[in-house]
């Protein structure tokens, strides 16, 4: 979850509500869904946020949100823009795989230290949450008085504006003086020998060429690495230009309405920007507002509250959305809901039910048992589920409960496990933990992009982060793995697996056989170990767990490369075995 540093102080003057104490700002917060985390040294509050709700991640866009609470503002903003004076042009030798870019024009922004501060946080709280640590989007601020852009040439036009270029640029092509330097450098030597650059180099590293931004005088950024000095942004500035390139148009559109909202709550002016592709031309930033249908029904049997049309309404509108009633179907009332363009959150009529709880108060939601003749008791599974934990922890394992979700790199290649092809078929779909993933299409991390398709590589990620504590560490879990199966309704076919590692000087393939024959006989079922081949594991030091006849999972030692890849400096033993497999 990102943490935001927030002053209360410009908190109470962005709201307009100078009476609210820190604790009151804090308890009017929390409904909102921001947690307290504590203080900074200077005295700023520091708050959780939901990963969702991006428009947050500024003091700015904080105060939005409690102003539509206080009932101060309702619904839907738009900020007025100006019309275009500068375009984007998009050179054909922009690397492939970032063609996108987009940008505002900001006028008359009045920035004091603490303006400034609240802006550069925003700009990478956005880099490392929807940017994906500037791999999927980048942002770059510019002090405009020090751009000189060149005649604009794009057809349809009838006054000359100005203009800049997204264009490739050769690694050892033109030099500039990136920032917190004195000495100009080619984007080659950026990447060598500045700090930000060597930081940042992999993501532009295998490129033939290298993304670059001009304006009349020269490079003046280069994204996603670094601008460069020339136009630097300090408190003196009060016109700027922002630029955002990226690999998909959508997500760096939608970081660059957030900036927008941010800098319009500072009674900045939004000026357009044309972005002139080979193919096409665009307007930005891009203020269309979305609508979403929801009905009546489902608003109150989800909240679990009678509501009258006027009263949803109402919460609509201090959720910062409009709406107007319709009906669908067989007379049903339903709500034709507006989406304001900084709202990235908004996919689903889901999202819309949550605002209109969050705008009653979950807290003023008072609890009612089912109407349903039933009573409950617990699943077969979830019996097998503790029998099984409980007997891992009398081995002497300790529980772990990890995320479900994981990345590739160490679902697969941490691991010694080949991916899976770009058809989706796995390598070798008879390997644990080589099957083809569920990967999700828009993930806000680059941490977390597909459910894990086996447990080992959460439990090699603990043993990895708890290098600095005692041994033996002997670690158990049982939790869900999954994999793309196109027989099941959904795509995707869910188990239960139990997976276990040894570390410890002395770990070996008997000591791990020896707590999965303790498992075996607990549960009275048979067990048979034959050697098999995984590249995970050591090569004539491991087995296929098989149970009553089937086989069900692998045990054995880990391969060096694994451990030196996880910084792990003694021998593990592990196994990992479907859960069903114990019925």
């Amino acid at each position: 979850m990102p943490v935001v540093d927030v002053n209360p102080d410009e908190l109470r003057e962005l709201t307009g509500h100078d009476e609210k104490s820190d604790d009151e700002l804090i308890d009017d917060m929390f409904a909102l869904g921001l947690e307290f985390e504590g203080r900074t040294e200077e005295g700023d509050l520091q708050l959780e946020f939901a990963p969702d709700r991006l428009d947050r991640l500024s003091v700015e866009g904080v105060a939005r949100s409690l102003r539509y609470q206080y009932g101060d503002d309702r619904g839907v903003y738009v900020p007025g823009t100006n019309d275009a004076d500068w375009t984007i042009e998009v050179d054909e030798s922009v690397p492939e795989v970032r063609p996108y870019v987009t940008g505002a024009v900001i006028r008359d922004v009045d920035l004091d230290d603490e303006a400034l501060d609240s802006l550069i946080q925003l700009q990478e709280k956005l880099h490392a949450t929807m940017g994906r640590k500037r791999a999927k989007g980048a942002i770059g601020i510019h002090d405009l008085t020090m751009l000189k852009g060149q005649a604009a040439t794009a057809e349809g036009q009838t006054e000359a504006g100005n203009s800049i270029v997204y264009r490739g640029i050769d690694p050892d092509g033109d030099r500039f003086v990136p920032l917190d330097s004195d000495a100009e450098m080619t984007p080659e030597e950026v990447l060598r020998s500045h700090p930000t650059g060597e930081t940042y180099a992999d993501l532009v590293a295998k490129y033939d060429r290298y993304p670059a931004i001009y304006d009349d005088i020269g490079l003046f950024s280069f994204p996603p690495v670094i601008n460069g000095r020339r136009t630097e942004v300090s408190t003196d500035s009060r016109d700027l230009f922002v630029e955002l390139t990226g690999t998909d148009q959508w997500t760096i559109d939608h970081m660059c309405n957030i900036i927008c909202y941010a800098l319009d709550a500072r009674g900045a002016k939004v000026e357009e920007v044309e972005v002139s592709y080979p193919d096409r031309d665009l307007l930005r930033p891009d203020f269309e507002v979305r609508e979403k249908t929801v009905t009546h029904e489902r608003i109150e049997s989800l909240l679990g509250v009678d509501l009258s049309a006027e009263r949803v309404l109402d919460l609509l509108e201090r959720s910062g959305l409009d709406a107007r009633t319709e009906e669908v179907g067989d007379d049903e009332l339903a709500y034709e809901v507006e989406v304001p363009p900084y709202r990235v959150d908004v996919l689903h009529p889901l999202d819309i039910v949550d605002d209109v709880g969050r705008a009653y108060g979950f807290n003023d939601l008072e609890p009612r048992y089912p109407d349903v003749g039933t009573v409950g008791g617990r699943h077969d599974r979830s019996k097998l589920e503790d029998a099984a934990r409980e007997l891992l922890v009398g081995l002497g394992f300790e529980d772990l409960l990890n995320f479900h979700m994981i990345s590739e790199t160490e679902n697969f290649d941490r691991m010694g496990l080949p991916r899976p092809g770009e058809d989706g078929d796995a390598p070798d779909a008879d390997v644990l933990g080589a099957d083809a993933p569920a990967t999700i299409l828009e993930p806000y991390s680059e941490d977390y992009t597909m459910l894990r398709t086996w447990a080992l590589p959460s439990l090699l990620m603990v043993l990895e982060n708890n290098t600095h504590r005692g041994y033996p560490q002997d670690l158990a879990e049982i939790g869900l793995a999954a994999r793309v199966d196109e027989s099941e309704n959904t795509g995707v076919a869910e188990r239960r697996t139990v997976a276990g590692v040894l570390a410890r000087h002395d770990a070996s393939y008997e000591d791990a056989k020896a707590r999965l024959q303790a498992i075996a006989r607990n549960f009275d079922v048979e067990l048979e170990t034959p050697p098999t081949d995984h590249p995970t594991f050591i090569d004539g030091r491991t087995a296929s767990v098989v149970i009553d006849g089937e086989t069900v999972g692998v045990i054995g030692e880990l391969h060096p490369e694994v451990l030196v890849e996880h910084d792990l400096e003694l021998p593990v033993a592990a196994f990992e075995f479907r859960l069903d497999a114990l019925e």
